[in-house]
């Protein structure tokens, strides 16, 4: 039997060097959007951007912890890519539905503070495109080093 007769035709193969290289790639496109969100937000448009504290106070964002922050988000979101194409039939439409709810979550979540309204709504904004650049940059990374066989 060779190798293509004797693979499950729900089995996943994964460049996983590739995917984290891509995955470390958008860590770095991440905490940049981060940073020009930040320069954007306080130095053109004179907003904080805030971020969330213990027991949930919220306070200003600095911007080596909040470019830090999406760079860890979006290497997290490598990890679950690499994951659910290990173990789920569909993938990408799975991360795609996760990395929608998280977007969801951070567009909302500044909302229920009692911030100014434009602080609220530029943390709601920045966050959003940090998800999105996110999610599109693994997912099209997902499809270029994964293949699914069977399909």
């Amino acid at each position: 039997m060779d190798g293509d007769q004797a693979r499950s035709p729900d089995r996943t193969e994964i460049d996983a060097g590739k995917l984290w290289a891509g995955g470390v790639a958008t860590a770095i496109v991440a905490a940049l959007v981060a940073i020009v969100g930040l320069l954007v937000a306080r130095g053109v448009l004179d907003i904080a951007v805030l971020v969330a504290r213990s027991e949930g106070a919220w306070h200003t964002a600095s911007t080596a912890s909040y470019a830090a922050g999406a760079a860890v988000g979006a290497l997290v979101a490598t990890a679950l890519m690499h994951v659910l194409a290990l173990t789920t039939p569909r993938p990408t439409l799975f991360f795609g539905w996760i990395l929608f709810l998280v977007g969801v979550v951070v567009a909302v979540w500044p909302f229920t503070t009692g911030a100014a309204l434009d602080e609220q709504i530029a943390t709601a904004v920045l966050d959003a495109i940090i998800v999105v650049a996110v999610w599109s940059l693994v997912d099209g990374t997902a499809r270029r080093t994964t293949d699914v066989s069977g399909r």
